[in-house]
């Protein structure tokens, strides 16, 4: 089977995810995984679909016509079996605190200079009901490999966490 990655972005409809499912399945395709949401008027998301090899041409070329339509905006990449080994774990990352510029950033940085692969990332913004403001949270799903310093990784969250004055919390 040929592994497709679909990035998919619109105006917000009703039918959007309707028309993507229905080419999919017209090309025997198979709706793998997905993540896909509404965010400020606009729906996007990213779709894996399987597809056997002699249909993975025509799926693609029925979707570039959606796009063609002016229904969505569409990337199809060509996925790839993730390479990890067998001795890597996963960690779990909630993040919460008031929101503010720099978070993800700040984060994400940590982790990359620990060699950490984000697997999952969701964030969401929301109103601070007794506090006023805006609360930011964060839950990271990432892949550490063997090498890595739990410790330091540790620390260096913890150290982030008071610097931009959120709740890191790793399991």
């Amino acid at each position: 089977m040929t592994t497709l990655i679909l990035t998919v972005a619109g105006a917000d409809r009703p039918g959007l995810v309707a028309a993507v499912a229905d080419v999919v399945d017209a090309h025997g395709g198979n709706w793998e995984n997905s993540s896909l949401a509404e965010l400020a008027g606009t729906f996007a998301g990213v779709i894996e679909v399987s597809v056997t090899p002699e249909h993975s041409e025509g799926l693609q070329a029925a979707l570039r016509e959606l796009q063609g339509q002016g229904l969505l905006t569409l990337a199809v990449l060509t996925g790839a079996p993730a390479e990890s080994d067998a001795d890597d774990r996963v960690l779990e990352i909630q993040v919460l605190g008031n929101d503010r510029p720099g978070i993800v950033r700040e984060v994400s940085g940590v982790l990359s200079a620990h060699d950490l692969s984000i697997e999952e990332l969701a964030t969401e913004t929301r109103d601070a009901a007794m506090a006023g403001g805006r609360l930011f949270e964060a839950s990271v799903v990432a892949r550490i490999p063997s090498s890595v310093d739990l410790d330091a990784l540790r620390r260096d969250l913890e150290r982030i966490a008071t610097e931009v004055q959120v709740d890191i919390t790793v399991a």
